[in-house]
């Protein structure tokens, strides 16, 4: 894998976000960070050294409940 260096706008963008260590679905990433290729980004974020988890959750939208994918950085990277 070619990973952008961690100054990347995108991943420093999407490291705004997931700093707190709490879960953050796609969504929510997108809009926070203006990124759209959220799993591309995690990826690069691993590759260099990040320990970021994905869970599928099942959430009630307003009466109906829908799967929803929430990503949680437990370890930031370490470059």
């Amino acid at each position: 894998m070619h990973a952008a260096p961690l100054t990347s706008w995108r991943l420093q963008a999407m490291l705004d976000v997931l700093k707190d260590g709490h879960p953050h679905s796609t969504k929510d990433i997108a809009r926070k960070s203006k990124v759209l290729a959220i799993s591309a980004c995690v990826s690069e974020l691993r590759h260099h050294g990040a320990e970021i988890i994905c869970e599928r959750k099942k959430v009630d939208d307003g009466g109906n409940r829908k799967w929803v994918f929430c990503y949680t950085m437990l370890e930031a990277p370490k470059d």
